[in-house]
């Protein structure tokens, strides 16, 4: 019989020819140790060229792209390729891992670079994104990442100079990153004319913001900032692959084949060309470079390093070669030398020397070669060609001796015989040719048997034979020199092979995979004499088998390395060594063959650290070689505990459903019942497939977990307390070491762990989102910090957490095998160990990552438990034969029985040990298991008297053990839990049923007992007063699903599984009588009331049997069910039987005969029955919930006093509803404890306890009953519903706007105005009459003879020396937005300062002064705003705006973090709240920081900002949430509030628990749309509502509600730390009583209302703060007020328009004031200098535009209604009003003379009025033939002409006042314009920019000194250009703050203003024009 396992021999990597210089570039260093670092394949080489000595790194799994060296130049980071890639920090003086960086790259890794000092590392993938993360590397934790690029990026760089800033540079980019907070954000390098826009290859940062780089037309590009300095042209003749920067100054190289010296001014110092020296070549190209010092190392591009010393750079010496791209597959070795000669498709054949580990002769050949021999004497080497040739040279001088041609396809073997005669070559074309040595190799024959092409041959020692195998796995034999094929296959048994290379064959049967017909490994051989085997793959493995090895899935040990497929493994010809080629990774490793008897030496060195270990997990293990498995584990490691439904998918389930059930849902809905219930107390104990779950608490308490629920057990007083924060089945336990904190698992689809207080109860954190399906082991470290999981998923993921913070510091997949022990190690807690089946891993942390390695067992054996003992190498551990294995370190010592059958749990003490199996032993070793010190057997006869219950056999399986308080705690696989006293009596403390499920439940008729019986075949009688115990069991023959006591309480009917039933007597349980009449379960069991004559029996085949319980008869049958039956009921007469089957059929039979009958429902409600048990029928109809195609309601039992009824679910709720529960989805009030089904329920006789049983989780759950009016509030109380009462929330306008607002990015927005035609700079211009004449611009003569052209625009200030505008800079901004934002106005700075928001800037507002200050910094309109009230954060800020999708780039929503101040960023958080941040909120201390997004799941997140971490994330609810607020002393509980949504949060670790708000406290309370929050002592809350209620909370139950605080939607509430007071702001109409702001006590009690003297019918305060006897307020018509306490005096501080757009906007001719018409029917007069608006009219109607007459004393405005009115500006009074149009008016002007006023509007037409003729204002004129709306209009200066620009992007001119057009160009072009508003037109071609393909220019304005234009578009921006500027994409400066689309911008007279409109934002910005010096 073959050994099975794998060999005792194994390899060690020794050297690697090759260095990757293909699509890889800077990956060339020197160490501080002055060695080389590099990387080939997947292996990281150190390389010491002084000793020729290599060290590697095996740590990754895949190609190693990328490469960066640490500063302190001993670390080294790599980058892998792969689906899931990973980053390996790592040392390169010991080559073992340091930190694995894991889980956000897909793809690969291309680029990496470390900062200036070491700390961050920062990663690009090669995702679609490029995404760029930056890492804290030693945590392995993300800091920030962001997507990178659009197109692949090349290199990255930390500025060295500057914190926090990176160059990153790529495919026609580069980008200038700064980090901050968690957000990256780019500026993209503007290239400007300094150079062409092109693709940048390389980096180098300077200081002084200069970088340098490398561009792939080989100039060095030169940046200062973000912009273009100069250019180094021609530095290298082409792309510049590689820059390095050290102290002397910069290298760089390049596809030219050079290297350059520059110093650190880059002026050049040297250069090297290496393709001039003598090793070069032509086509040599440079991939990496790296200066120190003197020395100079070069990587190229054909895997070459040369190493140059500075001052001798002609003779730079080779140090490394490799061949070069192309795949490699010819490998020989030599057959009396240490020689291998490869041969590659780059057509080179190298001769390597293995002892000097390096190239000794290479030459080139005509054709890519694919295979090579040598002959037996070793003179003649043989290659064969891709094309079909084969050439032979000689070994000596390379030189050819023949060359032969006789296939088309390539030549993919060849082989000489073993005596030298032949040559045997084997080709594409499917055949093999045979060749004559010695007749100068003619051809003898040929094999043609093969139908696919030949992969491998192999000849017989005596040269007669040869076999081959080929593509399509047929192996053949031919008869040599002839090539005859032999098909007896007698004459091969006694053939001997010379080599064995094949891949079939039985000798080698053991290499291929048990059930798999993949043919992936390309090469074997053999090593006949230490019979050992080596493959190589596809997948990059070598592995060593034993040979012969003829069963499949042989054991083996296998190498990492090559990254792809291996193509060729060979022995050297003394076995000392493997040679393996790598074909896509073209490159050849050595390795070292250790045999047996050297490796039992090596076992003492540590082994090469791979991730992969080497002893195979794959080679399944043959049962022989593994003991039997145990029962019992074999059934634990098949247990799955997936799900259908988990949980987590209720919510999406009910939606879906929601949806189909609107309409019913609107019926008016059964209440909740008043009373409800409480666990009580819980039988059983989850012994059966859990261990180790069972320790003492602190206060010597007992802890321990069943089904969900964590339990707390009292033994002193027989009570228990719950920890119900799961809601699936708790799988694992472990204890803090203090003994005062418990962490448990549970199952999940995303499983979570919680840690919770034994005391209080309350979770201390909740760990999620790492393991799938359940958590199956946990153990937290001796310092109680860290806590470490396993998990179920199927590569039972290991994750390390730091518990408290939620972290998760590392994971790791931990083995394909189950594992069912955790531990970390007691003295190191950066070490832990698993153990499982089949495996023993000690594991130790490395940055994000774990690094594991087998334990070394010689055979695998199934651990079941393990311990660290007394110093931190030692490890003892439990296996499933009854051994205790100890180990040091990771070998085994030694072995000790310890128990017969598994040890299932073993337990450390300060001096021993004390271990637990399945023989029912407790055993107490000495501390080294040389002793045994005592046994305890656990029987019946030891029973204590003070048990609460009985043993159900001796020698229970132990599964848990602990110590404490002078006891050993035992628990069993039967659940039950065990004192065992240190002098031997035990006392039975807990028990429930074992393993099976639990149906059969019945409570006595007038005792407090009930009965249960399960499939684990017993019959239980519990005692439910409060002593808890089992009185009786008895074992039955079947296990039993149903149970009943007979109505006297002395006979117990048990129905079984095998269709018998049985009755017993109730206090003896011994057989009274027993049936069997039928083949399928009992379903059910009842005896008729009364006397209890009648038995009915349920039947699972649908039959229901009555039986005479006197006569022992069967005296009826009830037939006609369909399907199996469910439930049974009598009525009270016992004359009728209600039954329900499993096809939800309800059936009514008549007893005792058993005749159908039928009964209307209407009659069926008037029975009076004497159980309900029935879960179908009208009375019952709102049981069955909205989900039920997922969910079965199981069981019901309705209470005898007719009020509750109580159901079990497949959810594992318990629910109690009002009976008769009529009408669909009722209310209820619902509990979770049961994990899986609950399968019954029952009402004890005097309804004061409900006993449920659970299905699969066996447990016997009591619930105290209380009854209506006992109220108290706890966490079992419900959340109340299904579905959410559908009665709206309430309705008003305001809250409606708000919550429909659809907020777009300025990125994406449109056009405002429904333009038509081609845009501007799309526009084919018509030639000027020069250009059709022939002239040239430009190259007019330079006197004119013509008459000079005119001035485009007349100026004003002639005389002056005109200076064109240089910059604008922010002055002003007029606005508050309040129509949609709220809680948005704060004091700061005690009062003297103010901040609030508008568009997308941020403005603090100096009280005394009214200066203005603004932050900038956001790209979008701001939504929120809130400041950090602690004392440590003074004037720090948090904004939140509205962002685009939460891909984490620039456009995504942002809250930044700033200082009010110095309006400093500190810190900008990216979120994932696609569409917008719309609630931020500070917590008490100020450190973290709650925002809520406009996501569609409206996600709850809260940060710790100061570090840009993300602290937890999650779903909020369906509908917008307005509002989440920090209660104010508090870091750990908020409250949100939104459409019908109240919730009450807490963080614990990184979880958000949350509970909704519940009302049933108070009648008729329903869930209303909540729109504020604000806080009092003694967690109270207070909600503001949509109908001007407050709901007053405690905790999260509803107290008391203010009615009508005030008459409107209460829209804001704030809550003064200072003393507790509370204001608020509502929507009311100002009366003497009340207002729209009122100050509340802190009980919100009394009040006082305000009046705010605003003039509007109804006041809307949206956002309100209190300071120092102040209040202030915001409003919705964009006011912000500022109140008196004592006077109640009202002081308006800001003003805007409360509605927009602004369409109007008109400068004063003379005076700094201008004035603004808006959509809200006002037009209001702003003043500059002052800085306020001096008055404001009402219009009634909305206004479009507004015009200054030439001397300021007329206004006029053009209304939307069509018509236009003219003011009197001294008195505001009207001169003249008219309406000749019907639709909006768009611009008006008056004529520079005053004499006309022209009048545009939408009906495409200008119309002229003289206004000499008086106020009457008839029409004069009007112009025609306009192609769409008017837009703009300008006159000329000499008031004769007027431009017009419109909608169809067409520019006219008209003749003033005839209204003809004039269409000569040239005349055109002679008119001076006295304004020029127009965005059309030749000279303004160049404001059009080139992503304008939506939106559009909407406004122009040239200035008064007709040198500059200023624009405004729908994306928001302001921009500045020189004016004309009529070539296309003119250069400008552009202005940020406004939202999308403004329309209107002027110049003020004198150009000292820019005054812009906003469309979205309906705020006037005022900058200020810095003009440029004389």
């Amino acid at each position: 019989m073959a050994d099975r396992t794998a060999p005792n021999c194994h390899l060690r990597l020794e050297w690697v020819y090759g260095y990757r210089g293909h699509q890889c570039r800077n990956n060339l260093y020197y160490t501080a140790a002055k060695e080389i670092v590099y990387f080939v394949a997947g292996v990281g080489v150190v390389y010491n060229t002084r000793e020729h000595k290599q060290k590697f790194y095996l740590g990754h799994n895949d190609d190693i792209i990328s490469l960066a060296l640490h500063p302190e130049r001993v670390l080294v980071a790599t980058g892998q390729v792969g689906k899931e890639p990973y980053i390996c920090v790592w040392d390169s003086y010991t080559v073992q891992t340091v930190s694995i960086l894991k889980d956000v790259h897909t793809h690969g890794v291309a680029c990496l670079a470390f900062d200036l000092e070491g700390q961050c590392l920062v990663s690009v993938g090669l995702d679609s994104k490029n995404t760029i993360c930056v890492w804290d590397w030693r945590r392995g934790k993300v800091l920030a990442a962001a997507p990178g690029h659009t197109d692949r990026i090349f290199d990255i760089s930390w500025d060295l100079y500057q914190p926090s800033k990176l160059v990153s540079c790529g495919v026609k980019h580069i980008k200038f990153w700064s980090l901050c907070g968690n957000a990256l954000t780019p500026k993209r390098g503007v290239f400007g004319k300094t150079g062409d826009l092109q693709t940048i290859l390389c980096l180098a940062c300077a200081k002084d913001e200069v970088t340098y780089s490398g561009a792939l037309n080989g100039d060095i590009y030169v940046w200062k900032g973000i912009n273009l300095m100069r250019t180094v042209q021609g530095a290298h003749g082409s792309g510049i692959f590689s820059m390095n920067v050290c102290e002397e100054g910069f290298a760089t190289g390049g596809r030219d084949g050079c290297v350059r010296l520059w110093d650190l001014n880059f002026k050049p110092i040297t250069v090297i060309d290496l393709r001039e020296t003598d090793q070069g070549y032509k086509g040599l190209s440079v991939r990496s470079v790296c200066w120190r010092g003197d020395h100079i190392l070069v990587g190229t591009q054909d895997s070459e390093i040369f190493e140059v010393v500075v001052h001798d750079r002609n003779k730079p010496f080779l140090i490394m070669q490799g061949h070069c791209e192309g795949e490699l597959w010819a490998l020989a070795v030599h057959p009396t030398k240490p020689l291998a000669m490869t041969g590659s498709d780059d057509r080179s054949v190298r001769i390597w020397s293995l002892i000097d580990h390096a190239l000794i002769a290479r030459c080139n050949m005509e054709e890519p070669i694919r295979c090579a021999a040598v002959s037996t004497d070793g003179i003649h080497l043989a290659l064969g060609m891709k094309d079909g040739s084969f050439t032979v040279l000689r070994v000596r001088d390379m030189t050819e001796v023949v060359h032969i041609k006789d296939r088309k396809e390539a030549i993919h073997e060849l082989k000489y015989s073993p005596d030298g005669a032949h040559l045997a070559v084997g080709s594409n074309d499917n055949s093999v040719d045979i060749y004559g040595v010695v007749q100068r190799y003619k051809k003898v024959g040929e094999c043609i048997g093969s139908n696919s092409f030949i992969t491998h041959m192999d000849w017989s020692t005596d040269s007669k034979y040869l076999q081959t195998n080929d593509g399509s796995g047929r192996r053949l034999f031919y008869r040599m020199p002839s090539g005859k094929e032999v098909t007896n296959r007698e004459e091969l048994k006694l053939v001997q092979w010379a080599s064995w290379t094949c891949v079939l064959g039985p000798e080698v049967n053991g290499i291929w995979p048990k059930y798999s017909d993949i043919n992936d490994i390309n090469s074997v051989d053999a090593n006949f004499n230490n019979q050992v085997l080596v493959t190589a793959d596809d997948y990059g493995l070598v592995k060593l088998l034993r040979y012969p090895c003829i069963k499949k899935g042989a054991k083996f040990k296998k190498y990492l390395g090559h990254s792809a497929h291996i193509t060729n493994a060979r022995w050297s010809h003394d076995y000392q060594w493997v040679i393996t080629i790598g074909g896509a990774d073209h490159s050849v490793f050595q390795w070292k063959f250790v045999p047996e008897r050297k490796s039992k030496e090596a076992l003492h060195i540590a082994p090469q650290e791979t991730l992969a270990d080497s002893n195979s997990e794959e080679s399944d293990s043959d049962q022989s070689d593994v003991p039997e498995m145990d029962s019992e584990i074999e059934q634990e490691t098949q247990l799955t505990y997936r799900r259908q439904v988990y949980k987590e998918d209720l919510p999406q389930l009910k939606e879906q459903c929601k949806e189909k059930h609107r309409a019913t849902a609107m019926k008016k809905r059964e209440r909740a019942p008043g009373s409800g219930v409480k666990l009580h107390f819980i039988h059983g104990y989850r012994g059966y497939d859990c261990r180790s779950n069972l320790f003492y608490t602190q206060t010597g308490e007992i802890v321990y977990h069943v089904a969900a629920i964590g339990v707390v057990y009292n033994r002193q007083q027989n009570t228990q307390r719950f920890y119900m924060g799961h809601d699936d089945d708790i799988l694992c336990l472990a204890i803090h070491p203090l003994k005062d904190f418990v962490a448990t698992g549970q199952v999940g689809r995303d499983s979570s762990i919680h840690i919770w207080d034994t005391e209080t109860l309350k979770p201390m954190s909740v760990l999620k989102g790492f393991h799938q399906l359940g958590v199956c082991a946990l153990d937290f470290s001796a310092d109680g910090k860290r806590l470490a999981s396993v998990g179920l998923d199927d590569n039972h993921t290991v994750v390390l957490w730091d518990w408290r913070k939620g972290e998760k510091l590392s994971a790791m997949r931990g083995s394909k095998d189950k594992i069912f022990v955790v531990k970390i190690n007691p003295y190191l807690p950066d070490k832990l160990i698993t153990a499982g089946v089949k495996h023993m891993k000690f594991w130790h942390k490395a940055g994000g990552g774990l690094i594991g390695r087998k334990g070394n067992m010689g055979k695998t054996e199934t651990m079941m438990c393990a311990v660290y003992g007394w110093s931190e190498e030692m490890v003892f551990s439990g296996t499933c034969t009854g051994d205790i294995c100890i180990w040091r370190d990771m070998f085994l010592m030694k072995t000790v029985k310890a128990h017969d059958g598994p040890v299932f749990s073993v337990h450390a003490l300060e001096k021993g040990f004390v271990t637990g199996g399945k023989d029912g032993i407790v055993a107490l070793w000495d501390d080294t298991f040389e002793r045994c010190l005592k046994t305890y057997a656990i029987k019946r006869a030891v029973l204590a008297p003070g048990s609460k219950g009985l043993l159900l056999e001796d020698n229970p399986s132990i599964r848990a053990i602990s110590l404490g308080h002078g006891h050993i705690l035992v628990g069993t696989k039967n659940g039950e839990i065990l004192e065992v006293d240190k002098s031997g009596p035990i006392t039975l403390l807990v028990q429930g049923h074992m393993e099976g499920e639990v149906w059969g439940l019945a409570t006595h008729p007038h005792l407090p007992l009930c009965a249960t019986v399960s499939d684990d075949k017993t019959l239980r009688i519990w005692d439910l007063s409060p002593s808890h115990c089992m009185l009786a069991v008895r074992k039955l023959r079947k296990g039993g699903r149903c149970c009943c006591f007979s109505p006297d309480g002395k006979a117990l009917a048990v129905g079984l599984n095998d269709g018998s039933f049985l009755i017993v007597n109730a206090d003896t349980l011994e057989d009274l009588v027993s049936f069997h009449h039928r083949k399928d379960i009992i379903s059910d069991i009842r005896f008729s009331p009364g006397a209890g004559k009648y038995l009915a029996v349920a039947s699972g085949d649908t039959f229901v049997d009555i039986y005479n319980v006197m006569s022992s008869k069967r005296v009826g049958v009830c037939k006609g069910c369909l399907n199996y039956i469910t439930h049974l009921d009598w009525d009270k007469r016992g004359k009728l039987l209600q039954v329900n089957t499993g096809a939800k059929e309800q059936f009514f039979f008549e007893a005792p005969r058993g005749k159908r009958q039928t009964i209307p429902a209407t009659e069926v409600e008037k029975i009076d029955w004497s159980t309900w048990t029935c879960v179908l029928g009208t009375s019952v109809e709102g049981v069955w919930p909205l989900i039920s195609e997922v969910t079965e309601v199981t069981a019901a039992c309705l209470s005898n006093d007719r009020k509750v009824l109580a159901t079990g679910d497949d959810l594992g709720y318990v629910k109690l509803f009002r009976y008769p529960v009529k009408g669909k989805y009722a209310k209820f009030k619902r509990y979770v404890a049961h994990s899986t089904h609950v399968t019954n329920v029952r009402w004890t006789h005097d309804d004061s306890l409900l006993v449920t049983v659970g299905g699969g989780d066996t447990c016997l759950m009591i619930w105290a009953h209380e009854p209506e009016g006992h109220r108290e509030f706890k966490q079992c109380d419900s959340e109340e519903s299904d579905i959410e009462s559908e009665d709206d929330g309430g309705y008003d306008s305001d809250v409606t706007r708000e919550n429909e607002i659809n907020y777009t990015i300025k990125a994406l927005s449109t056009n405002m105005r429904p333009m038509t035609g081609v845009k501007p700079h799309l526009q084919l211009k018509e030639p000027s009459v020069d250009e059709r004449q022939g002239v040239v611009r430009g190259s007019r003569p330079p006197v004119s003879r013509a008459l000079p052209q005119p001035e485009k625009l007349q100026t004003n200030n002639v005389g002056k020396k005109k200076r064109p505008i240089e910059d604008l800079v922010l002055e002003l901004v007029f606005g508050y937005r309040g129509n949609d934002c709220r809680n948005n106005v704060h004091y700061l700075n005690e009062g003297a300062d103010i901040i609030y928001h508008t568009a997308s800037v941020g403005i603090v507002l100096n009280l005394t002064t009214s200066c203005q200050s603004f932050y900038v910094e956001h790209s979008d309109d701001i939504l929120c705003l809130t400041i950090n009230q602690h004392p440590k954060f003074p004037n720090v800020v948090a904004t939140g705006q509205v962002g685009d999708t939460g891909d984490m780039s620039a456009t995504s929503p942002s809250i930044h973090v700033w200082d009010a101040m110095t309006k400093q960023t500190l810190s900008v958080l990216r979120c994932f709240h696609s569409g917008g941040v719309c609630s931020v909120s500070f917590s008490a201390t100020g450190k973290l920081l709650l925002s809520v997004g406009l996501d569609p799941e409206h996600t709850v997140t809260i940060w710790k900002w100061q570090e840009g971490a993300k602290v937890a994330s999650r779903i909020g609810h369906t509908q917008r949430i307005f509002v989440a607020e920090f209660r104010p002393d508090s870091d750990t509980h908020f409250v949100s509030v939104g459409i019908k949504h109240v919730r009450f949060w807490t963080l614990a670790g990184r979880a958000l628990l949350s509970k909704k708000g519940v009302l049933s406290s108070i009648e008729d309370a329903r869930m209303q749309t909540m729109l504020s929050v604000a806080f009092g002592a003694n967690n109270l809350t207070f909600t503001g509502t949509i109908s001007g209620d407050v709901c007053v909370w405690k905790e999260h139950i509803l107290v008391r509600i203010v009615a009508k605080a005030h008459t409107g939607p209460v829209f804001t509430m704030y809550t003064t730390l200072r003393d507790g007071l509370i204001v608020t702001g509502g929507k009311e109409r100002p009366s003497k009583e009340g207002g729209a702001l009122k100050l509340w006590d802190q009980e919100l009690k009394r009040c006082r209302a305000f009046r705010l003297e605003t003039g509007q019918i109804i006041d809307c305060v949206r956002s309100v703060c209190r300071g120092k006897g102040k209040i202030l307020v915001g409003t919705r018509n964009a006011e912000i007020i500022e109140v008196g306490e004592k006077n109640a005096a009202c002081n308006i501080l800001v003003n805007g328009h409360m509605d927009g757009p602004i369409w109007g906007l008109g400068t004063h001719p003379s005076r700094d004031v201008f004035l603004s018409a808006a959509e809200d029917g006002t037009v209001r007069l702003w003043d500059i200098p002052e800085k306020k608006m001096l008055n404001k009219v009402n219009l009634g109607h909305p206004a479009r535009t507004i015009s200054y007459s030439p001397e300021g004393d007329m206004v006029a405005i053009g209304m939307k209604n069509g018509e236009f009115i003219i003011l009197l500006v001294a008195s505001l009074k009207i001169w003249g009003k008219k309406r000749d149009r019907r639709s909006p008016i768009q611009d008006i002007r008056f004529s520079p003379n005053s004499r006309y006023l022209a009048v545009g509007s939408t009906e495409s037409a200008v119309d002229f009025y003289d206004l000499t003729l008086g106020p009457q204002l008839n029409r004069i004129n009007c112009c025609r033939d306009i192609p769409s709306f008017v837009m703009q209009m300008d006159f000329s200066a000499d008031s004769t002409y007027v431009q017009i620009s419109t909608g169809a992007y067409k520019r006219l001119v008209y003749e003033v006042p005839s209204g003809k057009q004039v269409t000569e160009q040239t005349h055109v072009d002679r008119i001076t314009w006295a304004t020029w508003t127009s965005v059309l037109g030749d000279e303004v071609v160049g404001i059009w920019s080139r992503n304008t393909d939506k939106a559009d220019v909407t406004c122009a304005c040239v200035s008064h000194s007709g040198l500059n234009i200023v624009t405004g578009d729908d994306f928001g921006m302001v921009k500045l250009f020189d004016f004309p500027c009529p070539e296309k994409f003119a250069k400008h400066k552009r202005f940020l703050g406004h939202s999308a689309h403004l329309t209107n911008v002027r110049f003020t007279n004198g150009d000292r203003f820019v005054v812009s409109a906003g469309g979205d934002d309906r705020s006037l910005f005022v900058w200020r024009c810095v003009h440029a010096p004389h």
